[in-house]
């Protein structure tokens, strides 16, 4: 069966730097049919048109803090058959939309979640999970390999991050979108919610993954501490008054959420990133929100009409072969120089440097499109592995060539 045609979705706000990187491993997907829809500010749209392949790109202007509102703008833009969804401060492995796509070949399944890395382009930072109705997300084991259409018990729902999802543009559009009562945070988790109760199947796919860098915000600095945390207690207190059948329980679950914010706040404060004033500052601003989410009024689901304009498909700059280039550490400039002439050639490079020490591995997407990995030839690149292993350069890079070539 042929893969349906996808329309990627990214809203920016604030962020037009890394909404750049972004939309260059969008430009460089592999294996699938798709379009880019940008829902941004001006900024952010002045930096897409800025970029060399901007007549191909769906711009749409939104300058409001309402990330539901901007993704439901983006759906209405979207004219593939399938509506993918990608953070501003993510960068999408080559193949994420192959892999996002394919259960959709099954007709009952309705969205597709993948997995989510860190910063350090290593470790994860979401895999599987569901959710229950308080809002809280349970760890699920699913195979890291494989497709899993995930059947949660009644209550809960297949969780999916906003950050690599993706729905059915019909299934999406009946249920009006997302809600724009949830101006951040959990946003999804509603949606996952509403496609449980309508029994829609969601399927995780592990390897449709992205690499997510939790860019600065007004909600946290570049050091990842808290800002402000008012949209979380306001979303939290609209996912109860929507999914929680039992207001007696309310202020015990509102309680023990502020409790877990509150720890997270102090271990900030430990290391040095807050000051106690901040703690009372940021826990106030979620009481406030807490306070206004019990009273936002809710927003009635309107079915989003199909797209005014046509499907906009994007020439992928991945024309290509998947290369690999690999030296010691000393030889990083040059082989550098090297991956970004033959990334300009259309070949998907991923780029290894190790040096002779046991340091942890490091991955990430380089503007000129490439995906560079660099730590000790002796080092941990996986969490199961041995902090220390010895290791030849030429098996060493055989091992890790195979563990990233299902991705690109």
């Amino acid at each position: 069966m042929t893969a349906p045609r996808a329309s990627v979705v990214i809203v920016s706000r604030g962020r037009p730097d890394t909404l750049c990187l972004c939309l260059a491993g969008v430009a460089r997907l592999r294996h699938a049919t798709y379009e880019v829809v940008v829902v941004a500010d001006p900024a952010g749209l002045a930096a897409a048109r800025a970029l060399p392949f901007a007549e191909h790109l769906k711009l749409v202007e939104f300058d409001r803090p309402n990330i539901s509102e901007a993704r439901n703008m983006g759906v209405a833009q979207a004219a593939g058959e399938v509506v993918a969804f990608i953070d501003d401060d993510a960068a999408p492995e080559p193949r994420w939309l192959e892999h996002l796509l394919r259960p959709f070949a099954q007709p009952r399944v309705a969205a597709a979640g993948g997995f989510v890395r860190g910063r350090n382009g290593i470790s994860f930072q979401w895999t599987a999970r569901t959710v229950d109705e308080t809002g809280a997300a349970h760890s699920a084991d699913v195979d890291g390999r494989a497709v899993t259409l995930l059947t949660p018990p009644p209550g809960r729902a297949v969780k999916t991050e906003g950050t690599n999802m993706a729905v059915r543009r019909d299934v999406l559009a009946d249920i009006g979108g997302f809600d724009p009562a949830f101006r951040f945070y959990m946003d999804e988790t509603d949606l996952n919610m509403r496609l449980a109760r309508a029994g829609h199947a969601t399927a995780i796919v592990p390897l449709a993954q992205v690499h997510h860098a939790y860019a600065p915000s007004v909600r946290r600095g570049a050091d990842r501490a808290v800002a402000d945390l008012h949209d979380v207690g306001a979303s939290q207190a609209v996912f109860l008054r929507k999914h929680h059948p039992r207001p007696a329980d309310w202020p015990a679950i509102l309680r023990q959420r502020r409790a877990q914010e509150w720890r997270r706040l102090v271990q900030q404060m430990v290391d040095g990133r807050l000051e106690p004033r901040d703690v009372r500052r940021i826990l106030a601003g979620f009481d406030a929100g807490v306070a206004e989410g019990k009273a936002r009024p809710a927003s009635p689901a309107r079915r989003i009409a199909a797209a005014a304009r046509g499907f906009l498909p994007f020439p992928s700059l991945a024309t290509g072969p998947a290369e690999v280039l690999a030296g010691r550490l000393w030889q990083r400039a040059r082989l550098r120089h090297a991956a970004a002439e033959r990334a300009a050639q259309g070949a998907t490079v991923s780029l290894y440097v190790f040096s002779h020490t046991a340091l942890f591995h490091s991955v990430r997407f380089l503007p000129e499109g490439v995906w560079f990995q660099r730590g000790g030839l002796w080092g941990r690149s996986d969490r199961a592995d041995p902090l220390w292993r010895w290791w030849r350069f030429r098996s060493r890079l055989a091992r890790e060539a195979a563990r990233n070539e299902p991705l690109r």
